[in-house]
């Protein structure tokens, strides 16, 4: 291709990109041409979905942009959305139509009164009750001659013989008793064999012991230890042939009429539960057999790791079934607190810092509330202050709501407001932000200025021609139409943009 044939082709381009720029400019202006407030062609608009007026259509994510017909967005792969009259931008809250609402599947559910079914479930293990345990100890020096529990967690009954013991102690208490008691009847007797009983006591013998030689009259070297409490024998210290000294421990043995269920239940519910309420427990090792029982205690710790705390429940035992190590599934039911206002649980959207609603108006339109809440139970969450029984709150679609509230400032204009909705104050206009851009001024009405104007970096705009609302203090006597003109320019609460200064500028050419 030699040197002038580049050149043409060249120009050709530059021709046609040109041609092209026009008729995308043509588009803005005329084929979806910007809607004069107040005008007839806005004035006549009706949406067939709701019959509500339509004032113009717009693309949310550049909403100073207005055309007076619905079609496709030229900035975005998205149609145009209807703004309607007496839009809830201007109340503080989102308008969505039928349509727009039924394909974001929101769906809506009324605040009532009820009472909460705070039923708590937990998982916990089967344990020992502690206050059901006997400890069985040597009494004096001496042997262990024969055992009759060999192994640990033996079952045993009360009075079940556990050991038979030598203690030679035992030998000299029970010879000095029989001795007295074969003296003559004389003065002081009586006195001397109370003694020698008195002795027999303190050398570790049990009542059953000395009940025994007193009947028999006859010393016994070897005497049997026996089960205070029935249970299992879960510690075995002493074997046959063995030595044992005066207190040494020989068998600990743990009843199973109560057991103990250690629950772990979190700590935001532990409020909901005190010591007496009732509990219900069920075990997989044990399928359609239901325990009933009791919170004992609420152990005063609460776990770092897992942020639960420990709820000792007592459950009657009287079969033996459970045994300690068995997983068991437990359900608390707290004292009913009377009536409250209930939402659904899904209703409500955790900022962090603060609970919210999305409350629906009327007529398509909905707000966000902030509100404080109680207990929850069953899919419902209790609302202490916000709201009023009757309303209507967004149960699914909410988060859309909330993100499109977002992006108008809803939230901020809400944060300083109290419960229930009422108005923030308005922000200072220093802290709002401006944006400058230079362009020419294309027609001026009383409500709207129409500029086509140059790119505007800080809102990452195109070149195109839309229209402001005038600056509240009027228009210089320098600027009319067809003036090129400098310009700042902020949002407004209902999403559009107005000017806030204009001058002719200064740059343009004499």
């Amino acid at each position: 291709m030699n040197r002038s044939t580049m050149v043409v082709a060249f120009l050709v381009a530059g021709a046609v990109g040109a041609g092209g720029y026009g008729l995308y400019q043509a588009g803005l202006h005329n084929g979806q041409s910007m809607a004069e407030p107040g005008s007839a062609a806005a004035a006549t608009k009706t949406d067939p979905a709701t019959g509500r007026k339509v004032l113009y259509w717009h693309d949310p994510m550049v909403p100073g942009q207005r055309f007076d017909k619905p079609g496709k967005s030229p900035f975005m792969d998205m149609q145009l959305v209807p703004v309607y009259a007496g839009n809830a931008g201007d109340s503080g809250g989102v308008g969505i139509s039928q349509g727009m609402r039924q394909n974001l599947g929101i769906r809506t559910a009324e605040v009532r009164k009820g009472s909460l079914d705070t039923a708590l479930e937990a998982v916990g293990n089967v344990a020992y009750d502690e206050r059901d345990v006997a400890l069985v100890q040597a009494r004096g020096n001496g042997f262990v001659e024969k055992l009759y529990v060999r192994a640990p967690l033996d079952p045993v009954k009360k009075g079940q013989r556990l050991a038979e013991l030598y203690v030679p102690d035992w030998v000299a208490a029970q010879e000095e008793y029989l001795s007295v008691k074969r003296m003559r009847q004389d003065v002081g007797a009586a006195g001397l064999l109370d003694a020698a009983r008195q002795r027999m006591r303190l050398a570790g013998m049990s009542e059953d012991q000395i009940r025994l030689v007193e009947t028999t009259g006859k010393t016994h070297s070897r005497l049997t230890v026996t089960a205070p409490i029935g249970g299992f024998i879960t510690e075995l210290s002493a074997r046959e042939g063995m030595t044992v000294s005066s207190g040494a421990p020989m068998f600990r043995i743990n009843g199973l009429h109560t057991v103990w269920v250690n629950a772990e239940l979190p700590e935001n519910v532990a409020a909901l539960v005190r010591p007496g309420t009732a509990v219900q427990a069920r075990t997989p090792a044990l399928p359609g057999m239901v325990f009933t029982g009791k919170v004992g205690a609420l152990l005063p710790e609460i776990s770092a790791d897992t942020r639960t705390i420990k709820a000792r429940i007592e459950l009657a035992n009287t079969s033996g079934a459970l045994v300690p190590g068995m997983f068991a599934n437990v359900s608390l039911r707290p004292a009913a607190s009377g009536d409250v206002l209930l939402v659904p649980s899904e209703a409500v959207i955790q900022t962090g810092k603060r609970s919210l609603v999305i409350v629906e108006q009327g007529d398509g339109q909905f707000k966000p509330v902030e509100v404080e809440l109680g207990a929850e139970g069953k899919g419902q969450i209790e609302v202490r202050k916000g709201l009023q029984a009757g309303q209507k709150v967004v149960a699914s679609g909410q988060f859309l709501i909330d993100s499109e509230a977002s992006l108008k400032g809803l939230e901020a204009r809400m944060a300083g407001a109290p419960l229930g909705g009422a108005s923030a104050p308005a922000p200072d206009a220093a802290a709002i932000q401006t944006h400058h851009g230079v362009g020419k001024i294309e027609s001026i009405t009383k409500d709207e200025i129409t500029i086509s104007h140059g790119p505007i970096p800080s809102l990452q705009w195109p070149s195109m021609t839309m229209g402001f609302k005038p600056p509240p203090a009027g228009l210089p006597d320098t600027v009319r139409v067809g003036a090129r003109v400098a310009f700042d320019i902020r949002a407004n609460e209902s999403g559009s943009y107005e000017i806030v200064h204009i001058a002719q500028d200064a740059g343009a050419a004499k």
